[in-house]
């Protein structure tokens, strides 16, 4: 992930990925597998199927959208990872309908909380189905990112009303459901039986630079990821962050 001409669109997905494939090759070492079962639940279009399925394993993506799931059909065969990928039509609450318990080694559950009715229970069909000694990727919305990013935009009344509101709303136009902070994540991941490992915190100034100082300064991207890492994993930054990145362990 060190190619200087990284898209800035790469931002938003670098430190996750970075993690998330740590966590694979933990898995593969632990099962002595070389192939492992992944489900990405909400993983639409493949932003994190393909690249998965690229390093091997196979992957099952469920989403609610016959949309995402067309384009992820033409996606995979556009990579040559058609045999690894496939999708199911489905979503969070119903997802045990559609998928096996105790069927997978890794399930990534990113962009889905924030959306569903009840993120209890969307973490408890995730971890169901997880194989004991299974990994959790949980991606969600960061309530206190969004908070700064209201007040940096002048949008004061905005920014107190996501930080009091419960659901981290800042108003009737919020297009997202429902934020998180760090604890309220790990007490999820916590309550669904599962040990909690690392916490990340992701896009923390990514969403925050203007986009034209990025692409004009040569080496800004590489530099700006640079920051992004190194921030990612200080406590003080989740507190800031655009997205929250937590991930689980299932006892053996």
């Amino acid at each position: 992930m060190s190619d200087t001409s990284r898209p800035r669109a790469s931002l938003r997905t670098a430190v996750v990925w970075e993690v998330l494939k740590e966590a694979l090759d933990r898995r593969v070492k632990a099962t002595g597998r070389d192939v492992l079962d992944v489900l990405d639940t909400g993983g639409g279009t493949g932003k994190f199927a393909v690249p998965v399925a690229r390093l091997g394993h196979r992957v099952t993506v469920v989403d609610p959208s016959p949309n995402a799931l067309f384009g992820l059909e033409r996606r995979v065969a556009e990579e040559g990872v058609a045999d690894l990928v496939r999708g199911v039509q489905g979503d969070a609450q119903g997802l045990l309908e559609v998928v096996e318990r105790d069927a997978y080694d890794v399930v990534l559950c990113h962009g889905v909380l924030e959306y569903v009715d009840d993120p209890a229970e969307g973490v408890a069909n995730a971890v169901a189905a997880l194989r004991p000694g299974g990994t959790l990727s949980l991606l969600a919305a960061g309530l206190g990112g969004a908070v700064l990013a209201r007040a940096l935009a002048g949008h004061f009344t905005e920014a107190r009303t996501a930080l009091t509101d419960p659901a981290g709303r800042w108003g009737a136009g919020d297009p997202v459901p429902r934020r998180f902070t760090a604890e309220q994540l790990a007490a999820l991941v916590g309550g669904a039986g599962l040990e909690v490992g690392s916490v990340h915190g992701v896009r923390v100034f990514a969403d925050l630079v203007p986009g034209v100082l990025v692409d004009t300064e040569p080496g800004a991207v590489e530099a700006l990821l640079r920051l992004e890492e190194a921030a990612a994993e200080l406590p003080a930054f989740h507190a800031v962050a655009t997205q929250l990145h937590v991930l689980g362990g299932k006892p053996a």
